[in-house]
């Protein structure tokens, strides 16, 4: 296939290919986080305090639902990958079309599970009454379009599978510009309310799904016939077994958050409103280290695939590497300028004192997340899901027995301290993972090279 943006991972340098990989990612993620980021700052300056913590309280609820589908595209864009870098390409289109069957219906049951699920969950997160009302609006209306988000998660999902990284980040730039556009033009135009900035997300998301499908669509290799849905059983299997345990993965570490959430709700509006602020930044500045996981994950699955054991090794550097760079930048920034931070978005003085007990906690142990990230992307990478899933069942546990057990003592610094140790816990299980997975076929692959290079000498001296 003549296309110089679809990268095979498994020849070359990996240094420069994971970089050549990771800053468009990069790029693609920052412009995401910035216009969620900038979509809040109006949301909080156009309307207010109490409709940004109404956007930020419905964070966790739409992680859970989301991110239980973004697991599932991460498990499916694996198999994918691993398919190309073994060359499989009858393989590689029989698991894309697969994974399209099996996104239409992901994208149905959870909709009509987020819709009915809303005002039921909003109560056991204990929720403002004053908030509910906006909660509500919001959330119905992204819950109501969530095919359009999973559509986006998986042709994106695809094109990093392959290696195209580039074409994710053209589609953020443009669609990034639509949904500010249309958020003032809502919001400061028309005097909508939380309505305007959710409509507005929707159909930026709508300009995202229209580049990634005309990129797909001119892949000759990927290029879908009739043949090609006509999947064995045992393919559906494949991506279910491994797309599920990540998106249960996703979802439980969500329920350890909205258990946080539930404590930090109980204290009122001001707590909310912190925690949401906390939860933006906190998501802002993990984004290089969690986009070096996303290119950990490629890296590795096509290498995986193709049995290049010694070059995970060397992908695993490298973006451990990105990370520790990350975590001296960024973490910084939380620990030093929280106050200027907190006054970005917010404005009560209650809610800026909170954030400022928050951020620098969390800004010196950030480098916990930062390395779970890539370890936990490269034992995912190689096919192993289940050993991410518990880590994230630790990371629920250490949360809820966190939060509970300190929020009445210590108060609002109980939720950062509930951040770090569920860190530190699923950062231990997957190192212990991606260590038992990738030495015994580093010793293997070892030993083969060694006989092959004896064979060799013995044949010279014959």
């Amino acid at each position: 296939m003549n296309d110089k943006k679809v990268v095979d991972f498994t020849n070359g340098s990996p240094s420069k290919q994971i970089l050549g990989f990771f800053w468009p990612l990069l790029l693609t993620s920052m412009f995401q986080q910035l216009y969620n980021f900038v979509d809040v700052m109006i949301v909080g300056k156009g309307i207010g305090d109490g409709a940004l913590a109404s956007v930020g309280n419905m964070g966790t609820l739409f992680f859970l639902i989301v991110g239980f589908s973004f697991g599932l595209s991460g498990g499916f864009g694996v198999l994918i990958a691993q398919s190309f870098g073994a060359k499989d390409e009858e393989g590689l289109r029989h698991r894309i079309a697969a994974t399209i069957q099996l996104a239409a219906v992901m994208a149905v049951f959870l909709s009509l599970f987020g819709v009915l699920f809303l005002p039921n969950a909003l109560r056991l997160l204990q929720t403002d009454e004053k908030l509910m009302k906006d909660c509500l609006t919001y959330g119905y209306i992204s819950f109501g379009s969530l095919s359009v988000f999973i559509c986006y998660n998986i042709s994106s999902a695809v094109l990093r599978a392959l290696g195209d990284s580039r074409t994710p980040l053209r589609a953020i730039i443009f669609s990034s510009f639509v949904n500010l556009f249309l958020d003032v033009l809502f919001i400061f135009g028309f005097h909508m309310g939380v309505e305007g900035a959710a409509f507005a997300t929707v159909i930026a998301q709508f300009v995202s799904i229209g580049i990634c499908f005309r990129r797909l669509w001119g892949i000759e290799m990927i290029r879908l016939h009739a043949s090609d849905f006509k999947n064995e059983k045992k393919v559906y299997l494949e991506l279910i077994g491994n797309g599920l345990p990540m998106a249960f993965m996703n979802s439980i570490t969500a329920v350890g958050c909205m258990v946080v959430q539930h404590y930090v709700n109980g204290y009122g509006i001001n707590y909310t409103t912190a925690y949401s602020t906390c939860s933006r930044y906190l998501n802002l500045f993990m984004n290089p280290a969690s986009t070096a996981g996303g290119a950990m994950s490629a890296y590795t699955s096509q290498n995986y695939g193709a049995k290049e054991y010694r070059r995970i090794k060397e992908g695993l550097k490298v973006c451990l590497g990105i990370s520790f760079v990350s975590y001296i930048v960024l973490g910084s920034v939380m620990v030093f300028f929280p106050e200027v931070l907190a006054k970005l978005l917010i404005s009560g003085a209650v809610p800026v004192r909170l954030v400022c007990e928050y951020l620098p906690i969390c800004g010196l142990t950030i480098i916990a997340v930062d390395c779970l990230f890539v370890v936990r992307s490269g034992v995912q990478g190689m096919g192993h899901p289940v050993p991410p899933m518990w880590s994230g069942v630790l990371e629920m546990v250490i949360r809820i027995a966190v939060i509970s057990l300190f929020m009445g003592t210590i108060g609002f610094r109980a939720a950062a301290f509930a951040e770090v140790g569920a860190w530190v816990g699923a950062l231990v299980v997957n190192v212990a993972a991606f260590g038992k997975i990738l030495l015994p076929k580093l010793r293997k692959s070892k030993e083969a090279g060694q006989q092959f290079s004896a064979k060799i000498m013995k044949f010279a001296r014959n």
